[in-house]
């Protein structure tokens, strides 16, 4: 996260090897070439070349194509789930090629025999395994309906682990003699960044198929908490945060936590109106299509509460309605606040690691798309955890989809639901 001031407009200093820490030769020297040269397209260079000092340069390219990402991000959302899967897709393989590029800078991997490709084949080989679960367990009528989808599902496992294996035999293969500990360096750095990148990937997505509000209102939260800590930071931010971002201080954090709150309660409210954005998301095998069409959860009805005594003195009011999501809005958002911005803190850590400012130039003023998505990741960690641990219930749709999957000689599971319900009552008697 890049709140409250960007690394890029003050850390000279620390690239050139000042870091709280750094012994002068404890990291490779690499070249800064993602953040040492202009990158700005020449059509936007001409538009604001006659702008005041470089300062305000940099905050107007920032703000511009900061209104364009949100803008496209809208009409990504406006298109379905299936483009909001496709974006998630496109951004985790820019994000791995980011820091895939960065550890084959930094360790000057350039005669390493493979090393490219193996990395991009195990990231292949990881996203078969992710998106079979995913196809398996979300879209099992559309499996069974197609054969060969049914092959692929039933040994999918076995057929994942075979993959990786032959991609770890042929690393094997490749150990050069007076290559071994920077072959493993590599070895290792392309797991790690398959765990960061493509794992918590996967969480989005899941996310996503309990319905989009929980994909749009954790991203709109971090986005809301970059901005307004930025701001609150730019013109009232006095005192330094952490060392790790000097010019991220305590008033943008403070500010970003508030501001974010209120906009995450008030954006929650608004999407819960909507079965589009509250309904998990489904395949009908009727008509081969995504579905986002339920009768919504109790925590998309709108409630009553009685407010606490304090408040009500306060305010004058002794009970609101509001949308159970809002409370759940509130716990996300402060996480959002409070937690999430340590994820910009390790991305700036690691940046300082290896003397870069940027992890890519893809967007001039930002960086690279992983700039931009290292609190997004983290985010969605916890959005998954918190849906596992307070959300998620028995989804009937999900369980009647299992059941009818079920093969002849496992339909004495029926049996026993059948005489469990009437032994409850539950049921009526079998007539005799």
């Amino acid at each position: 996260q890049e709140a409250d001031g960007d690394d890029r407009l003050g850390l000279q200093g620390d690239l050139d090897g000042e870091c709280d820490g750094d012994v002068k030769g404890d990291t490779p020297d690499v070249p800064l070439s993602t953040s040492d040269t202009d990158n700005t397209p020449e059509c936007l260079a001409k538009a604001w070349e006659g702008l005041p000092p470089q300062r305000w340069k940099n905050y107007w390219i920032r703000g511009v194509l900061s209104l364009a990402m949100i803008s496209g991000f809208f009409l990504i959302i406006y298109m379905g789930p299936i483009a909001l899967l496709l974006i998630v897709m496109t951004v985790q393989i820019k994000c791995f090629e980011e820091i895939i590029t960065i550890g084959y800078s930094v360790y000057h991997s350039y005669d390493l025999p493979w090393f490219r490709t193996l990395s991009w084949y195990f990231l292949i080989c990881v996203n078969y395994f992710f998106y079979g679960e995913t196809l398996a367990d979300y879209f099992g009528a559309l499996v069974q309906r197609e054969e060969p989808l049914q092959f692929l599902s039933r040994y999918h496992r076995f057929i994942s682990f075979a993959l990786y294996l032959a991609g770890f035999c042929m690393f094997v293969l490749s150990l050069v003699k007076k290559h071994y500990r920077l072959q493993f360096y590599m070895f290792a750095w392309t797991h790690v960044t398959l765990l960061i990148v493509v794992t918590q990937s996967h969480l989005v997505i899941q996310n996503l198929f309990e319905g989009m509000i929980w994909f749009i209102v954790p991203i709109s939260i971090v986005i809301c908490n970059d901005i307004t800590a930025y701001l609150f930071g730019f013109f009232f931010g006095r005192t330094p945060l952490i060392k790790l971002s000097p010019k991220k201080t305590w008033e943008g954090f403070i500010g970003g936590f508030f501001s974010t709150v209120v906009f995450g309660f008030l954006l929650a409210y608004l999407l819960s109106q909507f079965q589009y954005f509250v309904c998990p998301v489904g395949f009908s095998s009727e008509t081969n299509r995504f579905t986002v069409e339920c009768e919504p959860s109790d925590i998309f009805v709108m409630q009553e509460y009685t407010l606490p005594a304090v408040f009500q003195n306060t305010l004058g009011l002794k009970k609101v309605s509001m949308y159970p999501f809002q409370i759940h809005s509130i716990f996300l958002s402060s996480f959002a606040s409070l937690i999430g911005p340590f994820g910009g803190f390790f991305a700036s850590g690691f940046k300082r690691a290896f003397k870069i400012k940027d992890f890519a130039s893809t967007i001039p003023g930002h960086g690279g798309i992983m700039d931009r998505f290292d609190c997004q990741y983290l985010m969605a960690t916890f959005t998954h955890v918190y849906i596992a641990s307070f959300i998620r219930g028995p989804n009937p749709s999900k369980l009647l989809q299992q059941l009818l999957l079920l093969q002849p000689e496992q339909l004495s599971i029926f049996r026993t639901l059948q005489h469990h319900l009437r032994e409850r009552d539950m049921l009526a008697p079998a007539a005799e």
